[in-house]
């Protein structure tokens, strides 16, 4: 059965309340990322400068992930503009309302998933 207007509008919501939270994530690991580091090359050993540095790299990767989110909420917002929120982009069948609450900007089903990770679509 179709989503309606009013589940429409609630995941509509939901889904900018999350996006804020990941955007004011990503901005919180730039600046920890971008933030000199005083202290480096004066009083710091040589193994806590490494440290410091796969702290940022890992920071980087979570922001590189969070972007990927941050897409996927942005296609869901697209798709409810469109009238296709809750529809597979793959199989154009009915994405299960408990796949979408748990996943609010899923776009496929998890059938339609598997396979497109699995290269097979």
């Amino acid at each position: 059965m179709p989503l309606n207007k009013s589940e429409i509008a609630q995941f509509k919501l939901r889904l900018e309340e999350l996006r804020n939270e990941v955007m004011k994530s990503v901005r919180n690991t730039k600046e920890a990322v971008t933030q000199p580091d005083e202290a480096k090359g004066y009083s710091q050993h040589s193994a806590d400068e490494g440290t410091d540095d796969f702290v940022k790299n890992i920071n980087l990767e979570v922001s590189n992930k969070e972007f990927g989110v941050i897409r996927q909420i942005d296609r869901a917002l697209e798709k409810i503009e469109e009238g296709t929120y809750g529809i597979c982009d793959i199989s154009n069948e009915e994405i299960p309302l408990k796949r979408l609450e748990a996943i609010p900007y899923a776009a496929m089903t998890v059938k339609a998933q598997e396979k497109f990770e699995k290269g097979l679509i």
